[in-house]
């Protein structure tokens, strides 16, 4: 009689339990049905490592096609999904295909690094790095006796007044440039990021795409190298008054 009792509360254990684990189970595969498609995933290839940083995935954006792509993004800022164009024009204003974020970062690095080219050889030309005397603009007020170096020279050129024509200049450049930008976003013009059609001296003409393709090579890498070069001399120069002239020691 024991047996039985026993047997029974067991067998009603069970069938209580069964159609919870069941419910349990289906509720969890819910769950994950429901849940939305990860970012990560879009912003990756997992099936190819990355050529700069062989541990992590590839980004999605850097395949290899654009000149100057050696796969080094580690934080994925190329696959952020985001239209850029409302930098340039308020989306309210009409609507457009937008600029991707690849399109507007290779925009911004191509005209960092070719400031940074200028800015790295006037700092040094300015100090008389680049020849017997120092290079300056004509006048007592740009004079060595004036401005004794380019690490001095920002504060004293903001208090003459100077700096406020470049700064007027520089707005009035991107100002005029960023036309080309709209067209961009509207689908109205096809070019790539930083070709303004600046080659006075026709070093471009008559090369094929390879030749082409090595010049923007040359371009990128050595506007790579003076943002950290700029980025280093204005460092070095700033650590003592003794670093404050050529050589920077």
């Amino acid at each position: 009689m024991k047996s039985v009792a026993l047997s029974m509360l067991l067998a009603g254990s069970a069938a209580a339990f069964a159609p919870q684990q069941a419910a349990t189970s289906s509720s969890a595969a819910s769950s994950l049905d429901a849940m939305p498609d990860r970012l990560w995933d879009s912003m990756v290839d997992k099936n190819e490592r990355s050529k700069a940083i062989p541990f992590l995935p590839r980004a999605a954006k850097l395949d290899g096609t654009m000149v100057g792509d050696f796969g080094f993004d580690p934080f994925y800022l190329s696959s952020i999904p985001k239209n850029w164009a409302g930098f340039i024009q308020p989306p309210q204003w009409e609507e457009t295909d937008g600029i991707d974020t690849l399109y507007w970062m290779r925009e911004a690095e191509l005209k960092h690094g070719r400031v940074a080219m200028l800015a790295w050889t006037g700092w040094v030309a300015a100090d008389g790095g680049l020849g017997p005397v120092p290079l300056r603009f004509p006048g007592a007020m740009y004079s060595v006796e004036n401005i004794p170096t380019s690490y001095e020279a920002h504060n004293i050129l903001v208090d003459q007044g100077s700096m406020t024509f470049l700064l007027l200049a520089v707005a009035f450049v991107e100002f005029c440039t960023s036309g080309v930008l709209v067209e961009v976003s509207k689908g109205e013009n096809d070019r790539e990021a930083g070709d303004f059609m600046l080659d006075p001296l026709q070093i471009l003409k008559g090369k094929s795409k390879e030749e082409v393709d090595d010049w923007k090579l040359k371009e990128l890498q050595n506007g790579r190298l003076a943002m950290m070069a700029f980025a280093g001399i204005a460092t070095q120069s700033a650590l003592s008054d003794a670093t404050h002239a050529f050589p920077y020691i």
